[in-house]
């Protein structure tokens, strides 16, 4: 008698089974793999356009420009999307020194979920109403 070698139509089942439970969990790890990195690559920039603006009123105080009182807000380009932004800047206990909050959102619609806030604290003797 010969011994055959090979898989019974049991054993085959059973295979195919357990890959037809694991090929959708993994595509679906996959997909939320791929969103995570895309959520994470717009909070990057959000943090760039954040920073970058706290950076331009730092560099103008110190060149002699004024400070801002109340809120401004504008958008800006970066990596080919444009980013809005809202500037508040509101005086603490601390005469001269004020509190400068940066929020970036990706659409002009999504201030209340931002994307990234950035908030610092900066000297300024030069301050202008705001509105200027």
């Amino acid at each position: 008698m010969r011994s055959s070698r090979g898989f019974t139509l049991v054993e085959v089942m059973v295979a195919l089974m357990v890959i037809a439970i694991a090929l959708p969990a993994m595509l679906k790890a996959l997909y939320q793999q791929v969103d995570a990195t895309g959520y994470l690559r717009d909070k990057s920039m959000a943090q760039w356009v954040a920073t970058n603006k706290m950076t331009e009123v730092r560099l103008l105080l110190n060149r002699g420009g004024n400070f801002f009182r109340g809120e401004r807000r504008g958008s800006e380009e970066l990596a080919e999307q444009d980013w809005y932004y809202w500037m508040e800047s509101q005086t603490t206990e601390v005469p001269d020194f004020y509190r400068l909050q940066i929020t970036v959102a990706a659409d002009e619609e999504l201030r209340d979920t931002p994307l990234y806030t950035l908030v610092g604290f900066i000297y300024a003797t030069n301050v202008a109403g705001a509105g200027q």
